[in-house]
């Protein structure tokens, strides 16, 4: 089961500010290992003016604190991948029983030497690799999938929502940058029309990209045909923007999560994002309000998949500023 390219760089920006990177460590060959366990935004209608299971070896040090890791995919299902159909009436692909498998297995990196970051030696950088078979279209975050959880204690997953959009993304990716870690964006399909350039930063930055439907609509006050269009308009918008497929992720608007639609991206072959630790970014304007919601969710949970917006402005502003906040244990990220 391979887990798709999920919370790569630009969630652990906010991580590296909330929970610090003294132990974070860059992964490379992947190994196999198996085995289950136990948003809600203010998206903009209207363009700007003019202006992107796993089980880990252990490292050398033991963190006291959060970890990041990152999530990327493993050779993503050739449906998944292809061009997704707009037409409502477009037929999903399926297996060759007509049902989707149950994801299986996930395919993690062993511990890497510490992260190389010039200019910045406490950097977060990024501990793991974790490589998602989104096979079934697994479901993460434990606000609504129970049956899978990759992270380890003290390791979270970094996720923007809402763009790309101008001067708040890029932002955010030159606050990942210095902290050389990753994470996982999931754009909107009408954003990246507007501003593909953006996207395509967050694309050559090596973060991990998924898709956040058409417009931002919620799915569950639309007919499963409607939600069809707004799904595959979105991840059409993102290919376009990118010049190529994203990865198979998908975040759903509001987490509000239609069986219906979970069903037809599981025929999609396409893995679901919902979270563990909400940063309520789009209604905290403060930048350290943001930092201490992340903070206060990370000292509950130990561990998560965090969820912010690089569409929002407080949450561009935490960013820059989250290397001069209080850093009193290690932040882990795996990707």
């Amino acid at each position: 089961m391979r887990f798709a390219a999920a919370a790569c760089a630009l969630a652990i920006v906010v991580c590296v500010a909330v929970f610090g990177a003294v132990l974070a460590q860059r992964a490379t060959m992947p190994t196999v290992a198996s085995g289950p366990a136990s948003s809600k935004s203010n998206a903009a209608t209207t363009p700007p003016a003019k202006p992107s299971v796993i089980t880990a070896a252990p490292t050398t040090k033991q963190a006291t604190a959060a970890t990041v890791v990152a999530a990327v995919p493993a050779s993503a299902p050739a449906d998944a991948l292809a061009p997704a159909p707009v037409a409502p009436q477009a037929s999903a692909p399926v297996t060759a029983q007509g049902t989707p498998p149950a994801p299986t297995a996930a395919q993690v990196a062993p511990a890497a030497a510490p992260v190389n970051c010039p200019g910045n030696n406490n950097a977060l950088g990024v501990s793991r690799v974790v490589e998602i078979d989104t096979t079934g279209g697994p479901g993460f975050g434990f606000e609504h999938f129970k049956q899978y959880d990759f992270l380890q204690p003290n390791e979270v997953v970094l996720t923007f929502d809402d763009g790309p959009w101008p001067r708040n993304t890029p932002e955010v990716l030159a606050a990942l940058a210095a902290q050389c870690t990753k994470a996982i964006f999931f754009p909107i399909g009408q954003h990246t029309m507007w501003a593909p350039e953006i996207l395509k930063q967050v694309d050559a930055a090596g973060h991990t990209i998924g898709s956040h439907t058409w417009s931002h609509k919620d799915l569950s006050k639309l007919s499963l045909e409607d939600s069809k269009v707004e799904i595959e308009k979105g991840i059409s918008a993102v290919r376009w923007g990118l010049g190529h497929s994203a990865s198979p992720f998908f975040r759903f608007p509001a987490l509000r999560h239609p069986p219906e639609d979970v069903t037809y991206l599981g025929q999609r072959n396409i893995a679901i994002f919902s979270t563990d630790m909400d940063s309520f970014d789009f209604k905290i304007h403060k930048p350290d309000q943001v930092i201490s919601s992340v903070l206060s969710k990370l000292k509950k949970h130990g561990k998560g998949i965090v969820l912010m917006h690089d569409f929002q402005r407080a949450t561009a502003d935490a960013a820059p500023n989250c290397s001069s906040s209080s850093r009193p244990t290690a932040t882990r990220l795996c990707r």
